[in-house]
């Protein structure tokens, strides 16, 4: 069979090197296809989605199994144990063997329950973390952190966006089923995907008019728009683009129903994201369509780091108050779970078949 997409390394206009997808119809072997795997996170989607990303590109068979430490042993996660309670390899306990093939966590209240696995299960499981797990290196095979986070070392890999779950095949596949309520929408058709407030980034009345004004500036070049809220967003940015949009065909989601952002991913012209959201970022990267970014008040210099990469390579641009010219840019789509795929892979085979032993241990 043949594998995802593999990588390489060029160097973008900043001089720097960075992973970049090779073809998609790269012949390479897929050696974990089928195999089992633990997903192992708090249960946030964001989390969740990061992990499956990367799963589904190494076409493993993965379980997803949440945890929920309590007391001392959340508060001081990463570095306290699993408690004794859960039982963690005792038969009962989610973690009961047979143990997985490969394991998967993310976040800081994951890195206990790698850790004790790790302990457990020996290096018969391949250990995977996303973000940086604020431990030694040796808590997992392959650390994967975001290009804009600073950490470096010899088991971790970096790539401007986060893993997701939509690969080309799955864009494709949307593509090819147009549903009747965005058939009936003229293009080009601007997708807004709303975010909300978070640690970084502040919403207030200022940030709303602000959006309106940035979003009124495109209604003359939008034949239409499809809006898609999430749970952060606050009331009166809905009211702001509601207001903004009124003069052009739209489909705004209610809340009812599914939402239908993954075809309006997959179906808009142009994307318009909100900065405080680095994973809805990402999936708008990789439509290879232009994406806008919209920047609430705040922010940090993570962040600063992270969009100004997707500058330089091409796929976004900052949502502007006025009008700053045709919106027509194309580029590469960006599919950071393939890359990632690609890496564990060959370290994968490397480790089994050239180099056994060699892999750290946590410090």
């Amino acid at each position: 069979p043949q594998a995802p997409t593999a990588a390489l390394h060029d160097r973008c206009q900043d001089g720097k090197k960075r992973s970049m997808p090779l073809r998609s119809d790269a012949p390479v072997i897929r050696p974990l296809a089928g195999r089992s795997a633990w997903i192992i996170t708090d249960g946030k989607i964001g989390m969740d989605v990061q992990c499956l990303g990367v799963a589904n590109a190494l076409g493993l068979v993965a379980t997803v199994k949440h945890v929920t430490p309590k007391g001392v042993h959340r508060a001081l996660a990463p570095w306290a144990p699993v408690a004794r309670g859960e039982g963690f390899a005792r038969e009962g306990s989610p973690f009961a063997p047979p143990f997985p093939d490969v394991a998967i966590a993310t976040g800081r209240l994951s890195i206990p329950y790698m850790r004790a696995l790790r302990r457990a299960a020996g290096p018969r499981t391949y250990a995977i973390v996303l973000q940086d797990p604020k431990t030694g290196q040796g808590i997992a095979d392959l650390i994967w952190v975001p290009e804009h986070d600073r950490r470096r070392g010899v088991n971790i890999v970096t790539t401007l966006t986060a893993p997701h779950s939509f690969t080309p095949e799955r864009l494709a596949g949307l593509r090819a089923e147009l549903p009747a309520g965005i058939a009936a929408l003229p293009r080009p058709r601007f997708a807004i995907i709303l975010g909300g407030p978070s640690g970084a980034y502040r919403y207030g009345e200022a940030t709303a008019a602000r959006l309106g004004r940035s979003l009124a500036a495109l209604a003359p070049d939008a034949g239409s728009f499809l809006v898609t809220p999430s749970r952060r967003t606050p009331p009166d940015i809905m009211a702001a683009v509601e207001l903004a949009t009124r003069d052009r065909p739209r489909l705004i989601w209610d809340g009812t129903g599914a939402n239908p952002y993954p075809q309006m991913l997959a179906h808009a012209d142009v994307l318009i994201v909100p900065a405080d959201s680095v994973n809805m970022t990402g999936e708008a990267c990789a439509t290879g369509r232009p994406v806008l970014v919209f920047e609430p008040d705040g922010g940090s210099s993570k962040f600063a780091r992270f969009h100004d990469a997707l500058r330089r390579y091409g796929a976004t641009r900052r949502l502007r108050e006025h009008s700053s010219g045709p919106i027509d840019w194309r580029y590469e789509p960006l599919d950071s779970a393939r890359i990632i795929a690609a890496e564990v892979e060959q370290r994968w085979m490397r480790r089994q078949h050239l180099l056994p032993g060699l892999w750290p241990r946590e410090r």
